[in-house]
């Protein structure tokens, strides 16, 4: 049976919809998806607007340089934060079927992108879509296709495997990163039974912790499917990432279902919550 945790307190409330956590210079940076801004926030709750993203920001990232990244997702459009603001680094409207989402950064600078694929909120017939790859110097490309819903994304310390979690085909797929970027070798990294994924990571131990909003859980799962660790959590669990000094504390996002901006930012019912784990995140992000 799988170990039950609790999360031990909650490090921020009152947000809109929280996604695409990264832990970075001692803060989670995240995106507060519905009220179209980026964040960060320290360890005892102090919390600050880092830029605001009109076509709303949703997975994070950064160069080589340090410079961010983020996705914006209503307009299919990879930005850069740069000393003068907002800049475009790629035009991604002609490769994303439908609003872009979560991403990877891996350490060249070489940036993994997925995409809804069909019109979510308006329970349009689910389509499967691919993960787009964005090089340094900005070219595009689709990577990987027949991909169900393409979310959350993480790279093995070593540099060699994508995993991404298809939240309607239920399942982690896994790739291996040629030279180029390219991905090849797709395979089924752990089929899940009564959970979709959506936000996830990676730890040191080759497990990955994964937000199920159907089962309103954070789960810990080894390839294979085996399921070590829950957490449940009140409110659809969106996201997790582990952080901290150590990498053992696991910050877990959650908000109500709400894809109206307004009434989303009205309910303000996404919070975070964090819980101490044994094993330390690895790889990226």
């Amino acid at each position: 049976m799988p170990i039950e945790l609790d999360t031990e307190a909650v490090l921020l409330d009152g947000l809109a919809f929280p996604e695409g956590p990264r832990w970075r210079d001692g803060a989670l940076w995240f995106s507060d998806i519905n009220a179209c801004r980026v964040v960060k926030a320290d360890l005892n709750g102090n919390a600050t607007t880092v830029v605001e993203v009109p076509g709303q920001p949703s997975g994070l990232g950064w160069l080589p340089d340090g410079r961010l990244l983020i996705v914006s997702m209503t307009d299919r459009r990879l930005l850069r934060l740069d000393q003068d603001g907002l800049s475009v680094v790629a035009e991604l409207a002609g490769l994303a079927q439908f609003h872009c989402n979560d991403m990877v950064v891996d350490q060249r600078g070489y940036v993994y992108v997925g995409n809804f694929g069909f019109d979510l909120a308006a329970k349009a017939p689910i389509k499967s879509t691919g993960l787009i790859l964005v090089t340094p110097d900005g070219n595009a490309r689709v990577v990987a296709d027949d991909l169900l819903f393409p979310n959350g994304c993480v790279i093995t310390p070593d540099a060699r495997v994508l995993i991404v979690g298809e939240t309607f085909g239920a399942r982690l797929s896994a790739f291996e990163i040629r030279p180029d970027g390219s991905l090849v070798g797709r395979r089924v990294w752990a089929q899940l039974n009564g959970a979709v994924p959506d936000g996830i990571c990676l730890d040191a131990e080759s497990a990955i912790w994964l937000a199920s909003p159907t089962s309103r859980e954070v789960l810990r799962v080894r390839e294979g499917g085996e399921v070590t660790h829950r957490i449940k959590t009140d409110n659809p669990a969106l996201a997790c990432a582990l952080g901290g000094d150590d990498r053992r504390t696991l910050f877990v996002l959650s908000a109500k279902l709400i894809y109206d901006r307004e009434k989303s930012r009205s309910l303000a019912s996404g919070r975070i919550e964090i819980v101490r784990v044994d094993c330390p995140g690895a790889g990226l992000p």
